[in-house]
């Protein structure tokens, strides 16, 4: 696959996030090395996420546990699930994402960029700018779930 330039890079991910059709790895990854890294100072805030279908055995395993985002309020004020009870109200589910995260900035693939760090697992988020307000986010660790293959998903400002 050829390199992408960061514009088609956008227009793709885009198209895929709309479409919920599963991707090849292989073309995320051609995705997500075509964008730009972020500081962790640029990504604060609360975000609603979605997954970028890729066959992953998390694949659609959120929406069952009523994920709805997260929120990166600050370096140590990080909750990696935020759910929606049955009333609708938003709230930090510590059992699921076992504890809370952090942000740090860590290199992954050659590039250092921000990545959240989950407390309880082995598990880091790594982030890199869409546009504005979106991050693309790839999951990965030491953890069998993302050691070998690695969850694809996207976070969008509120």
């Amino acid at each position: 696959m050829s390199e992408l330039t960061e514009r088609d890079a956008v227009a793709d991910f885009h198209r895929r996030a709309a479409s919920q059709e599963p991707s090849d790895p292989a073309e995320l990854d051609a995705i997500w090395a075509a964008l730009p890294t972020v500081a962790i100072d640029e990504i604060l805030g609360d975000y609603r996420g979605g997954e970028l279908p890729s066959g992953h055995a998390l694949d659609g395993s959120l929406a069952t546990v009523g994920w709805h985002g997260k929120w990166l309020r600050g370096r140590y004020d990080v909750a990696p699930m935020v759910c929606r009870n049955a009333d609708g109200e938003l709230y930090s589910n510590l059992e699921i994402g076992k504890g809370a995260a952090s942000l740090w900035n860590v290199e992954f693939r050659g590039e250092v960029t921000a990545t959240m760090v989950y407390d309880g697992q082995p598990v880091f988020d790594h982030f890199k700018r869409v546009d504005e307000n979106t991050l693309m986010g790839i999951m990965n660790g030491s953890t069998s779930l993302v050691r070998d293959r690695h969850f694809y998903f996207f976070l969008v400002r509120e």
